[in-house]
């Protein structure tokens, strides 16, 4: 049989697809938890005062002498908290088929989050600027810009019923969204497999660096293939390759989910209550 063959094809297709389905199903059950913790441990902290524990974690992000920055961030997180909570109800398409205009109103929910989780880290940069100095800056400050200009995009087209590019563009503002859960997730892994290379305490180490840009455009290049990969991904091979690099994103996923809510992410949730 060769790799031309109609049931070649029929089979690549479906393991495309049954991986996409693995693939978001873990990311947004993972993502969910994050945004628990994220609303847990940074929002929750912010209205009980106690946001000098963010310092254990990200040290230098809290000083009690730019009260405005703190807030700044404090909305970046809350926002963030709930694009990821959201996000993964937003995209299933059997809850958006049976409720449409309970998606909908969760949907401006949504957006506005975005809005607020993208305008509140900039105002952070701006304010304060970040730990890794000006390469962060610049890594962070692009990722801000792009999840603004994301949710515009889809909330635009949403309101001009060109559905097709709303769902794309939402694709694109989820892929956005879990970058804060990525980036921690990839720098748990980096300490726990190289020991820590290339990252400094005050993150301006090579890895560092390379992490300001990392956490979010690799997501953005998978959205890319998910969206066009009826136009991308045209012959058996290239299914099967896309479908062993998601298998191998979906290991990773399952392994680093189950570490860091047993590790962090768990017992800061339960902590809350």
């Amino acid at each position: 049989m060769t790799l031309e063959s109609p049931v070649a094809m029929d089979a690549s297709s479906r393991f495309l697809k049954w991986n996409i389905q693995l693939l978001a199903g873990i990311v947004w059950l993972s993502a969910f938890i994050f945004g628990l913790y994220i609303l847990a441990f940074y929002f929750i902290a912010l209205l009980q005062g106690n946001t000098a524990q963010w310092n254990n974690i990200l040290p230098g992000l809290y000083d009690a002498q730019t009260k405005t920055a703190t807030w700044s961030i404090g909305i970046h997180f809350a926002g963030g908290g709930l694009i990821l909570i959201l996000g993964c109800i937003q995209l299933i398409d059997r809850f958006r088929k049976k409720h449409p205009s309970v998606h909908r109103w969760i949907g401006r929910v949504y957006i506005l989050a975005s809005l607020a989780t993208a305008l509140g880290g900039l105002a952070f940069i701006f304010l304060k600027g970040t730990i890794g100095g000006t390469v962060m800056d610049i890594g962070f400050t692009g990722y801000g810009v792009l999840m603004f200009y994301a949710a515009v995009q889809t909330i635009r087209h949403a309101r001009s019923r060109r559905f097709d590019q709303h769902r794309a563009w939402a694709l694109r503002l989820f892929a956005l969204a879990i970058g804060s859960w990525l980036y921690r997730m990839d720098y748990g892994f980096w300490m726990l497999t190289m020991d820590g290379w290339g990252h400094s305490n005050n993150f301006q180490g090579p890895f560092d660096h390379f992490m300001s840009f990392w956490f979010y455009l690799p997501n953005l290049l998978v959205a890319e293939i998910i969206i066009r990969r009826q136009n991308w991904l045209t012959t058996p091979i290239s299914k099967w390759m896309a479908s062993g690099g998601l298998f191998l994103c979906i290991a990773f996923f399952i392994l680093a989910t189950f570490f860091f809510t047993k590790h962090y992410w768990g017992p800061a949730i339960v902590g809350l209550w």
